[in-house]
């Protein structure tokens, strides 16, 4: 309830361990044949994904990476399948032989980030340590500001002082003064500008969140 109230109330969203698993549990109480799966970044089982099998065919689901995966990303692929939205490229990788899928992001042509799938089914709990890791004082996100909201034709991209706009696949980049960042968040994602002014007040210096 909690996280459905943010979401109503504030337009809050939330990380993948939130957005991915409470979607997870919706697809399976609507009866789809879906497993929860980790994934790999820099370190084993830091990004959460559903696998969800339709007519033998696997697909990913992620709304939890920031991205416009808007829907399902094929498992399945004899080829790279790529996807293009504004500056920024996104590669899903054909199995390896491992059956493993690396899905690779790129902006302005330079590799920025990617995970690897791991097929295997997982439950919740054991993703424990690494969800109370990601709220520890040093953690990434607790040291920085990423926020991303998609609209029928763009989106707004929010990496700690820099605002990425793209309408209609043309993309503008904008420096954002600190001080400024309450209202702009307000204006541009919904989110009250009190309420973010709070969450940004311990941040002493944000920290590249593709470190």
């Amino acid at each position: 309830m909690e996280y459905l109230k943010g979401i109503e109330k504030h337009s809050f969203g939330g990380t993948c361990y939130a957005n991915n698993y409470y979607l997870f549990l919706l697809l399976e109480y609507l009866g789809y044949d879906v497993k929860l799966c980790g994934a790999d970044m820099k370190n084993p089982d830091v990004h959460l994904i559903s696998i969800v099998t339709i007519n033998g065919a696997e697909y990913i689901v992620d709304c939890g990476y920031a991205a416009p995966f808007f829907k399902p990303l094929p498992r399945d692929l004899e080829e790279d399948f790529t996807l293009y939205f504004g500056e920024e490229e996104y590669i899903i990788k054909a199995q390896d032989r491992n059956r493993l899928t690396k899905i690779e992001q790129f902006f302005n042509g330079k590799l920025q980030h990617w995970y690897t799938v791991k097929p295997q089914p997982r439950k919740i709990e054991e993703f424990k340590k690494v969800i109370i890791d990601s709220y520890a004082d040093d953690a990434t996100f607790m040291n920085a500001i990423r926020i991303t909201r998609f609209t029928e034709n763009g989106s707004f991209v929010l990496k700690n002082l820099y605002l990425t706009e793209t309408i209609d696949h043309k993309t503008y980049t904008t420096k954002i003064v600190r001080k400024d960042l309450p209202a702009i968040v307000e204006q541009k994602f919904g989110m009250p500008a009190d309420i973010v002014s709070k969450a940004i007040s311990h941040i002493e210096e944000l920290k590249d969140i593709y470190d």
